[in-house]
């Protein structure tokens, strides 16, 4: 499993330059750093909006606003940490935007202390193969219950669960504290269990 925010190695300084490129106003230079990291900031995307027509978008989205933010980007962090921010601040603007017309419920004033980061989240996949016939009923019954979710927890949910993200890459992707993920994805976990429930209490 990908980790969409894991910086791509890189040796021979090439994508250093392409920066310093970009910065300068070339945007052959920035075309080629899109190529470098368009798949892997899609796949980010449409796991979160499960519709390949938006995750493309919005990707484009994303690199349109890294293009013009570029001269913001100090190498403080990775090109690639610094660029999946950009891509999920895009991708929770456009889950809000959805939403707007509907109350969201959100706290983050939950202890980390009480939060079990082993924790399962997802209910277990269906192994045998008569239940294989469900498999489908399950995928969309979960595609419902995160979308329930608000923007800030689908988004952390999906980077740790689905993308397999590290809570300090999670963090660091979404420009929030340790803590503040914890706290997110212990909700998250809480909200899929309550909705889910049969399917924890079967599989």
């Amino acid at each position: 499993m990908s980790n969409p925010v894991q910086p791509l190695r890189d040796p021979s300084g090439e994508e250093a330059r392409l920066i310093a490129r970009t910065r300068q106003g070339d945007s052959t230079a920035f075309d080629e750093l899109v190529t470098l990291h368009r798949q892997r900031v899609f796949a980010t995307i449409y796991n979160v909006v499960r519709n390949e027509e938006d995750a493309w978008d919005l990707s484009q989205e994303a690199f349109l606003r890294a293009w013009k933010r570029i001269g913001s980007f100090k190498g403080d962090a990775s090109f690639a940490t610094w660029l999946y921010r950009i891509a999920m601040n895009v991708t929770i603007d456009s889950l809000r935007r959805k939403r707007a017309e509907k109350a969201t419920e959100f706290d983050d004033s939950v202890n980390p202390r009480e939060i079990e980061p082993g924790a399962p989240t997802l209910p277990k996949p269906v192994a045998t193969p008569h239940r294989q016939m469900e498999h489908a009923e399950i995928r969309r019954r979960l595609d419902e219950a995160l979308a329930r979710l608000s923007p800030e927890h689908r988004m952390v949910i999906t980077l740790r669960e689905i993308d397999g993200a590290s809570y300090e890459e999670i963090a660091a992707a979404m420009g929030c504290s340790l803590g503040t993920v914890m706290s997110r994805l212990f909700y998250a976990r809480k909200k899929l269990q309550t909705m889910l429930g049969d399917l924890y209490e079967t599989t």
